[in-house]
């Protein structure tokens, strides 16, 4: 039986993915969480991560060795969190971050093993102008996307309201990826690598979804 799911714990952030690292020997938790991504590579391509490895004293040889494996793999190592003061004296000398904001217990979605590619981030808030969230899998907002802000999902994005900024979903290259929104008249919207740029609106408004068929971007009435 795998002993990876008691090594590791994941949880999706505001910036990314926060990856909780249980005790054990370093080589051994090395070992398993690159077991732990390999096993759901698509899901982790492209995820800002922070990592949260206690009191492990880690060295600059070690960090730079991981990172260069998260990288391989198409993951951004940006933050170390440790109790270690020697391990935090190391994260940044090389550059990274050793504090990240805390997220308010709604932002959290805890990924258990068996629905790791559900993954989802919760903001209750309007997103004003200046603010960018990107995130591996689906994003809803309750509240608008005011114009420029941004959202980037790997997954797909509903927005509770109305939707004026710039939204890219299915950004690993889902195309099965959607864009909902009670008024969709967004700056820029893309799904995967296809982008629209939202048309003057004429008549009421109403709730839209916008998906790809056949490789073109469509929106349609969305039921809700």
């Amino acid at each position: 039986m795998s002993t990876v799911p008691s090594l590791i714990d994941i949880k999706g952030i505001r910036d990314g993915l926060l990856v909780k690292l249980g005790d054990s020997a370093w080589p051994t938790l090395q070992v398993a969480l690159i077991d732990a991504i390999d096993e759901r590579r698509s899901f982790f391509t492209g995820a800002r991560l922070a990592l949260d490895v206690g009191g492990q004293v880690l060295h600059v040889a070690e960090l730079v060795t991981l990172r260069e494996m998260l990288s391989e793999r198409g993951i951004f190592l940006w933050a170390v969190l440790s109790s270690s003061s020697a391990t935090e004296q190391t994260a940044q000398n090389l550059g990274l971050a050793t504090r990240i904001s805390k997220p308010r217990p709604s932002q959290v979605q805890h990924a258990p093993d068996a629905v790791m590619d559900a993954i989802a981030l919760w903001l209750p808030r309007t997103l004003r102008s200046g603010t960018l969230v990107e995130f591996p899998g689906h994003v809803t907002v309750m509240g608008d996307v005011n114009p420029g802000a941004e959202i980037v999902a790997s997954g797909s994005i509903v927005v509770w309201g109305r939707l004026r900024g710039v939204v890219h979903a299915g950004a690993q290259g889902d195309l099965n990826a959607v864009v909902c929104a009670l008024e969709l008249t967004p700056t820029q919207l893309r799904i995967a690598s296809e982008i629209a740029v939202s048309p003057k609106r004429k008549g009421k408004v109403q709730p839209e979804i916008a998906r790809l068929k056949d490789g073109i971007l469509v929106a349609e009435p969305w039921q809700v």
